[in-house]
């Protein structure tokens, strides 16, 4: 469904404190997310503004700056808006803002027809936006729009810029929001197959996350808005779960000697026989992070072209 096709009406928002959260169509289902707009005595931030936020152009309130979680096709699709204001992503991830072969580097698409492609869909069903001002932003960065703060929390491992927001009103716990980006929570399981993707570091990006306090959590896709830090937790644990469960299933497949192609064909992050746009190359890459860390600890060997679990 193409976004001009949606009519605002039927999309959905919600309101926490400042900040205003524009639902995605069928509650951010990929191709679209959740975007939210925080707006402080001085300044209004939207962020991550998505499909669903382009097919709200006709409603939206005047917008300072434009601030993404990370780089990625679904979460710039209405940066085009804003023209004229900053647009901020990380410094790692920053260069997909400036070019669209930037945005192709970070996921490292082959050379090829699917490359192709992938950029045209990029540019057009998905509005890659060109000459903003990109700023860039680290780990630890505070925007201060006016009695209300975004604090960048540095979350890397789906990209290397990923990046958790908090946003926080007041002292108290329930005037806490966490923007989560693509941590989102599903029974997929945590998303690292593009070239700048690292399993360990998602791993330990969610491990952070046990450690941050407020009253309110959103992911961009499907889960949405969450209320409850233990209900966070619950669902983070879970989420994170499917990171060990790749791993033992992979173990499993592997008690015999198993080339990649069998490994890629076996299926481990999609469903056995789903096929589709690059999902060899995820599982690829997915797959072989697993293998290269149980091969240094020692848990796995590969010989004569073939991977094996050491059996001790």
């Amino acid at each position: 469904m193409r976004p001009e096709k949606i009519d605002p009406a039927d999309l959905k928002t919600h309101q926490v404190g400042p900040v205003s959260i524009l639902f995605g169509y069928e509650n951010g289902k990929y191709p679209y997310g959740n975007s939210l707009i925080v707006t402080g005595s001085r300044q209004a931030a939207i962020i991550d503004p998505s499909l669903g936020v382009v097919a709200r152009k006709d409603v939206l309130p005047s917008i300072d700056m434009v601030i993404h979680s990370h780089v990625h096709e679904d979460h710039i699709a209405g940066t085009h808006l804003f023209h004229g204001v900053p647009w901020h992503a990380h410094s790692m991830d920053a260069l997909g803002l400036e070019s669209i072969e930037g945005l192709m580097k970070i996921y490292g698409t082959p050379s090829g027809p699917e490359y192709d492609e992938f950029r045209q869909e990029i540019e057009t069903s998905f509005y890659y936006p060109k000459g903003g001002e990109v700023q860039p932003f680290d780990e630890g960065h505070v925007f201060d729009l006016g009695d209300v703060t975004v604090k960048v929390l540095h979350t890397p491992g789906h990209t290397r810029g990923h990046c958790c927001f908090l946003i926080e009103w007041d002292e108290d716990l329930a005037n806490k929001l966490v923007y989560l980006g693509d941590i989102e929570l599903t029974g997929f399981g945590p998303y690292y197959g593009d070239a700048w993707s690292d399993l360990n570091h998602f791993e330990e990006s969610i491990d952070r996350l046990k450690h941050v306090d407020a009253g309110w959590w959103l992911t961009f896709h499907h889960k949405g808005l969450i209320e409850g830090r233990d209900t966070f937790l619950a669902m983070l644990d879970q989420f994170e779960s499917m990171i060990q469960d790749r791993e033992s299933r992979l173990l499993e497949f592997i008690k015999e000697p198993r080339s990649m192609a069998e490994i890629i064909d076996h299926r481990f992050v999609y469903r056995p026989g789903q096929t589709g746009f690059l999902i060899d190359e995820i599982e690829r890459r997915s797959m072989g992070m697993h293998l290269d860390r149980l091969i240094e600890k020692g848990h796995v060997r590969f010989s004569g072209g073939a991977y094996q679990e050491i059996v001790s």
